[in-house]
């Protein structure tokens, strides 16, 4: 390692930086499970706000990575997009089957 002044504090901000865009991905991806099992448990349509509050929820968690520059705008727009698919699939399923 380097004792150039400069460089330590390049490598402690990278560091930060590092724990902190983990810590944003973690809980997208946590979030993203829970919801996905969620729809796979239930098969009522009657708590279909439920999901939609949680997939808000996610959303938001989305963007704010996105607007800090965790994820790539397509990255977060690819997540997103696979949220509502099968939040879609959810809802067709429940119509279909009454």
């Amino acid at each position: 390692m380097s004792k150039n002044i400069s460089a330590v504090k390049k490598n402690q901000i990278s560091l930060r930086n590092k724990y902190r865009n983990k810590s944003y991905k973690s809980a997208i991806k946590t979030l993203t499970k829970k919801y996905m099992l969620s729809l796979d448990n239930v098969l009522s349509v009657n708590q279909s706000d439920d999901h939609l509050l949680q997939l808000s929820a996610i959303y938001k968690k989305i963007d704010k990575a996105v607007s800090k520059g965790v994820l790539h705008k397509n990255n977060g727009s690819r997540k997103k997009s696979i949220l509502a698919k099968a939040m879609k699939n959810f809802i067709s399923q429940d119509i279909s089957t009454i």
